[in-house]
């Protein structure tokens, strides 16, 4: 075995000692093996450095095939060849059995793209009642057409989107509020294989994104025909050019019209407020999610938007470079302030690069917990030159459970989720087995893809809303849905896309605390419509239609 040097070292004997410490805690995620999901993250390795053979790749949790059961989707990379173009490895699709364990079904599906992928969005684009694919790639992207019985078709000719250059994360929204759902795709930097970096002492290592022409994002409207409509530059989108990485797409301003939050990579972040007539207008300096409170860019990698104290607004957390901290922006009444301190989320984060995050109650206490997927990019000061640093750039994940609504403190969720060391990015939260709870899945960069079911103790009861739209044969995306119960108001957007290169289940999921009874539902539709649903029972999965409701 190499030596270990001392910084990781020092890690390893800290975490030793803090376990030694550490009051026994019961499990909270453990490690599923024997599954049938195989996947390993393809790098090869070119000895070069090249930015997108370390930013690894993203997951979808969706029902590909209509039976019910959640299947898993994995994009993948390759190589990046320097100067010449890249070779892309073939994405995975893995379906979910009964029994619970996973088959392979890429190759009759038809979703095995071999660009070098990166994220990836699921949505119903033509409202017939089954789930359509949208692959991001450094180069171009491709949009599936699901063909109603798990395969797929490309149409992205067909359907006159053309997205050259680096794509990163991606997200099914509908902006104008006609019922089809449009696309927006966050795009990286005009990237040159060919531009070598270096360290103080001149080692070769990966470049920042700022030695780079960040790329504009790019917003397609969907005219409901097939085919889509570049709106970015009408829009306002395309005024800017910015190194993107994540994006979560959720009403900021209560208004019935989805807006857009994107994460960039060391510059300041971007808020799109919908202005109700097909443009956004930039607020995220105005709003105060631009920069930190100290005045600061960030290297935003991940994102996740909800409402985190209790307040009934949506906050937002993201996650950072190592020597930077997670940030939290809990919303008031002019706008959002940096509660990165007070939350317990920044000075923990303080020594990780965080990628893939979600909130999610994980023993349905009714307060919302925070998972990081964590993985350097930079080599530590010491570490050996070339390829050898690569293994070195694998941290721990953390997982923080909150001791109250915006005050987190960090957990202990077990042997198998925290003793594996990787170059973590992408992460999912979904109900892979149907159970109630979320569990996770984990993707690796050059390693295998994790999945880990949730075993915590319960200390409360649970209820998961679809928010669907018959006529439209689909779950209403930027529909905001609130359970009333127990004397609180929880509050879920129907967003599936978030976290870092990551498209999840649209079905929204609450932790009811000691709640044995819905007061009510309430769900405010895409337009402003508001109604209310009766729900009789907890601990079940309900299904609310639009137009069912009491206005």
């Amino acid at each position: 075995m190499a030596p270990v040097p001392p910084a990781h070292l020092v890690l390893v004997l800290f975490s030793a000692l803090a376990a030694c410490d550490r009051d026994p805690a019961p499990e909270l995620f453990r490690e599923l093996t024997g599954t049938g999901v195989d996947h390993v993250h393809t790098v090869e390795l070119t000895g070069g450095f090249p930015m997108p053979e370390v930013l690894g790749a993203g997951c979808a949790v969706f029902d590909a095939n209509g039976d019910g059961l959640q299947d898993l989707y994995f994009t993948d990379a390759g190589r990046v060849d320097m100067g010449t173009g890249g070779r892309g490895a073939a994405n995975h699709l893995y379906l979910r059995q009964p029994d619970g364990t996973y088959r392979d079904g890429t190759a009759p599906s038809g979703l095995g793209d071999t660009g070098y992928g990166m994220g990836v969005a699921v949505g119903d684009i033509d409202n017939d009642g089954d789930l359509d694919v949208y692959v991001g790639n450094d180069g171009p992207d491709t949009l599936y057409a699901n063909n109603g019985d798990g395969t797929f078709v490309d149409v992205t000719a067909r359907a006159g989107i053309r997205t050259p250059k680096w794509s990163t994360s991606v997200s099914f929204l509908d902006y104008d509020n006609d019922g089809w759902l449009d696309l927006y795709v966050v795009r990286y930097v005009h990237y040159d294989p060919r531009h070598r970096c270096w360290t103080q002492d001149g080692r070769a290592t990966y470049c920042s994104p700022n030695a780079f022409p960040g790329l504009p994002d790019r917003l397609f409207r969907n005219r409901g025909d097939g085919t889509f409509e570049d709106t970015s530059e009408r829009a306002g989108i395309a005024a800017v050019a910015s190194n993107g990485l994540g994006v979560v797409a959720d009403d900021f301003d209560d208004d019935g019209w989805v807006d857009l939050f994107i994460a960039n990579d060391g510059q300041a972040n971007h808020l799109w407020m919908n202005n109700r007539d097909g443009t956004f207008r930039e607020d995220a300096l105005v709003l105060g999610v631009a920069v930190n409170e100290h005045g600061m860019a960030e290297a935003s990698m991940g994102v996740a938007a909800s409402d985190v104290d209790g307040d009934g607004k949506v906050d937002l957390f993201m996650t950072h470079l190592t020597e930077e901290t997670n940030t939290l922006y809990l919303r008031d009444k002019f706008g959002f302030r940096d509660a990165s301190q007070t939350s317990g989320l920044g000075e923990a984060s303080y020594q990780f690069t965080g990628f893939g995050t979600v909130l999610l109650d994980i023993e349905h206490d009714g307060d919302l917990d925070a998972v990081i997927a964590n993985g350097r990019v930079l080599p530590r000061a010491g570490d050996p030159t070339g390829d050898r640093v690569w293994p070195l750039l694998a941290e721990t994940n953390q997982l923080f459970l909150a001791k109250a609504p915006g005050a987190f403190a960090p957990a202990w969720a077990g042997p198998s989720f925290d003793e594996p060391i990787e170059i973590s990015r992408g992460l999912a939260a979904a109900d892979l087995d149907g159970d109630g709870d979320l569990d996770l899945v984990l993707t690796n960069c050059a390693g295998r893809v994790r999945i880990y079911d949730n075993v915590a103790p319960k200390t409360g009861h649970w209820l998961q809303v679809r928010a669907v739209d018959k006529a439209l044969h689909r779950d209403v995306f930027g529909a905001v849905v609130r359970v009333h119960a127990g004397g609180k108001v929880h509050r879920r957007t129907v967003s599936p896309q978030s976290s870092y290169l990551t498209s999840s289940t649209a079905t929204c999921h609450f932790g009811l605390g000691p709640a044995t009874s819905i007061d009510r539902v309430e769900i405010r539709w895409p337009g402003g419509k508001h109604e209310t649903f009766q729900v009789a029972g907890v601990d079940r999965l309900v299904t609310l239609a639009r137009g069912e409701g009491k206005p």
